[in-house]
């Protein structure tokens, strides 16, 4: 279960990828309209951006058949789009009306949520999609019908169960809806203190990648938030309220994290801060700019997990005094100065501004408290204790492989170390990425050699059972993802 659910935080990043896009031309929009340029312009790139938010749905349903599939092929996203389209068109209200002998006014009002920003049902059918992929894609049928084999079957067979689901969501959907109302209701009705529950939560899960998942209830059209949806496109939206799930995000990810990667320089042996500086540098430029602190999260998360307890509470602080006082923001992607600068120009945004001071309140605090218990409780974050790393200039040449880096791209030679602190190609069995991390499936962990895998840039490594593990690299794990691919 921990496994699968792991699995569909991994997937749901798919999605999610495409948000900055309508972001970014919203924030054009937005733009052009509060300059007074050309409304008709402004209104073109504001509908074009909002477009992409109403269309959640069905990118999660492919996003997560895509993602939970033993293999990306074209076959189970179109499988995954049939079945999003045949459940939310047949229970539409003007469907379902005729079908069932009824005005359109008299069905159900949980129906009227069954269009292409149900992110819940997305869900759902990219689960059946990826099932059917993994189970049938490789069935042979009978001869007079073996046009319809293999991955041809996939659509098929997705279309068949998605017929089901549409008759069980018939009679079940409006009562999974009214809990789900309920639940929304009551997250949206501790407000502030909803706010900081979530903060502490999202922060707690990183570790287990579960966090995507949970965002989702709060950041889309899951119980009926949306934080991120109506904040982009205005749509329901009030001002002070939707946003309170994200804005406290920024003092955080902006000045909070990276002033914790500047305690744990300032704390490193002074014989290890040349190591450490290029280090924490980049990572702490990723989380002001991008918004992705996973590299710094993950360099105290197991070596320091009091660390760790602090961040989360800190940041459920954040979201709690942003919350408290209506100071709103949002964001597509994460809370970095990009998505920061594109929220100033939304009218969703309330004294974005004040982020900026809880920022610095917050950078200091993260410095102080970090730097202090760090040093009273003698911790080994990087650059202390047994947690040295080894300087990179000293060998440059490939390992194991008789190959010199010259002929292959920037991030070859890591990739190989990682490749055998991993126990080699023949121990892996299958490989994704997702924002930050190597996902990785493999014949036995107790091959891996964590201090290998580091001593090639990685922030940590985790390890789930004999078999699962996760590698967490960086904004760059891409790029150590494709010479992996090329080497496997």
């Amino acid at each position: 279960m921990y496994k699968f659910f792991q699995n569909l935080g991994r997937s749901l990043m798919l999605p999610v990828a495409v948000l900055p896009a309508a972001a970014i031309i919203t924030g054009i929009g937005n733009t052009l309209n509060a300059l007074h340029v050309v409304p008709l312009i402004a209104t073109f790139f504001t509908t074009v951006g909002t477009t992409i938010l109403e269309q959640l749905g069905i990118l999660f349903a492919i996003g997560v058949a895509i993602g939970m599939s033993k293999k990306n092929d074209g076959a189970v996203a179109l499988a995954a789009t049939l079945g999003f389209l045949l459940v939310t068109v047949v229970l539409s209200p003007k469907k379902l009306a005729p079908l069932l002998g009824m005005k359109m006014s008299s069905i159900d009002m949980a129906f009227e949520k069954m269009d292409n920003t149900n992110v819940f049902v997305g869900i759902i059918i990219g689960l059946i999609a990826a099932y059917t992929y993994n189970k049938f894609s490789e069935t042979e049928l009978p001869l007079a019908l073996s046009f319809f084999s293999g991955k041809r079957l996939v659509p098929i067979l997705t279309a068949f169960f998605c017929t089901f689901l549409a008759v069980v969501l018939l009679f079940v959907w409006p009562v999974v809806y009214s809990w789900i109302v309920w639940f929304g209701e009551s997250i949206v009705g501790m407000g502030s203190v909803g706010a900081f529950l979530y903060g502490v939560t999202n922060r707690l899960l990183i570790p287990t990648g579960l966090h995507h998942a949970l965002n989702s209830v709060f950041w889309f059209d899951t119980v009926g938030i949306n934080d991120i949806g109506k904040f982009q496109s205005g749509k329901d939206a009030i001002k002070g309220i939707t946003g309170r799930y994200q804005a406290g995000f920024f003092p955080i990810m902006m000045f909070g994290v990276p002033a914790a990667a500047l305690a744990m320089y300032h704390t490193a042996k002074s014989s290890q801060q040349k190591q450490v500086y290029g280090w924490f540098l980049a990572s702490a430029v990723a989380a002001f700019f991008v918004g992705v602190t996973e590299p710094i999260e993950f360099a105290f998360m197991f070596v320091a997990p009091v660390l760790y307890v602090i961040h989360a509470l800190l940041t459920g602080l954040s979201l709690f005094i942003a919350s408290f006082f209506h100071w709103t923001a949002g964001f597509s992607f994460s809370a970095g100065l990009i998505d920061y600068v594109l929220s100033l120009v939304n009218p969703v945004a309330n004294h974005p501004l004040m982020l900026l001071v809880q920022g610095v309140v917050f950078f200091i605090l993260y410095y102080v408290i970090f730097r202090f218990v760090i040093q009273v409780f003698n911790l080994n974050t990087i650059g202390r204790g047994d947690n040295e790393l080894t300087d990179p200039t000293t060998d440059n040449k490939s390992v194991g492989t008789g190959e010199t880096n010259s002929t292959h791209g920037k991030y070859y030679h890591n990739a190989m170390i990682i490749l055998e602190g991993l126990g080699g190609r023949d121990n892996i069995t299958n490989l994704t990425n997702c924002a930050t991390r190597l996902r990785l499936e493999l014949k036995d962990t107790s091959l891996i050699d964590q201090q290998k895998i580091k001593s090639a840039g990685a922030v940590g490594v985790t390890v789930s059972g004999k078999h699962s593990s996760q590698v967490i690299i960086g904004t760059h794990v891409q790029q150590i993802a494709d010479e992996l691919e090329k080497k496997l």
